[in-house]
Parts: C-alpha cells; structure tokens; sequence
C-alpha cells in the first residue's frame, strides 16, 4: 500500500463541475492498493500519517502533528501510484488491486484515518473520474509505502 502525502493549505476533490469534498490545512493524501495489501498496511500507514510532524512550531520548525495542529485530511484513491514503467511507455497496472478487492480496503483506511484524526475525513469516490485541486503549503510531499518501511 502507497501514500502519497502532500501538506496542504487547501485542497478539493471536483466530479462532473460538481466539488464533493474540500479541507482547509492538512494532508491531502493519494492512496494506492495492491491486492496483498490488508489490515496491517492500513494501521502501520494510517498511524504513520497522523504521527509525522510535518507542520511547523513557534519556531518555524517542521515538529507538530496533524492532531496539535487540528488539520483535515482528504483522502483519493490512486491505482497509478503502482504504475510500472519497467517496459515500454505505457506504464502497466498490473500491481493495483482490482476493484473488487480495493474498495474494501479504501473505505478501511478512511475508517483508521477518521478514528486515529478523531474527526471524519474528507474523500474522493472511488473509481471516479476526479479533479483535485491542491495548494500545496511548503511544498511538502511524503512518499510511504508500507512494504518498505524504512
């Protein structure tokens, strides 16, 4: 399972001219399952996400988390995080968890999220053709994947 973690001052998720779902300051996350992938990646990831110290302190130091700080997270469904691009140059997705098996584990991560944030987060839907606008605060971008968790 792969996160891409961007530190936002405000993001939103737009389907069919229509916004779904927007945050304030937080985390916009891109999420990306293998079928292998099960309950043990989404805790390690999702404790892992609300534990980085990314937002910064009185002292413009990186040392406070998303719980201090009281940010929102957005969360999207990302199967071309598991892209390769080993052959040729159309990446193949072979490595992406079918539908079928990562819906399930989609809405078990927004489930960890909401409980270890405390508050409900915001998502894309599942499958859907998605426009995602950020503001990316710093920038900062975390990459985390859970079969290297170095």
């Amino acid at each position: 399972m792969r996160i891409l973690l961007q530190r936002v001052q405000k993001a939103s998720v737009t389907i069919e001219n229509q916004c779904i779902s927007k945050i304030g300051p937080g985390f916009l996350l891109f999420l990306g399952i293998e079928a292998q992938d099960g309950p043990d990646d989404i805790e390690w990831l999702a404790g892992k996400v609300v534990r980085m110290r990314l937002f910064n302190d009185l002292n413009g130091v990186m040392n406070k988390d998303i719980l201090e700080t009281g940010g929102d997270i957005l969360l999207v469904s990302q199967f071309t995080l598991h892209a390769s691009i080993k052959k040729g140059n159309r990446p193949s997705y072979i490595k992406a968890a079918r539908p079928e098996i990562a819906t399930g584990l989609y809405e078990a991560m927004i489930q960890a999220l909401s409980t270890k944030l405390g508050k409900e987060i915001a998502t894309g839907s599942f499958g859907a053709d998605m426009q995602v606008a950020l503001v990316n605060d710093g920038p900062v971008t975390i990459w985390m994947d859970s079969r290297d968790r170095q």
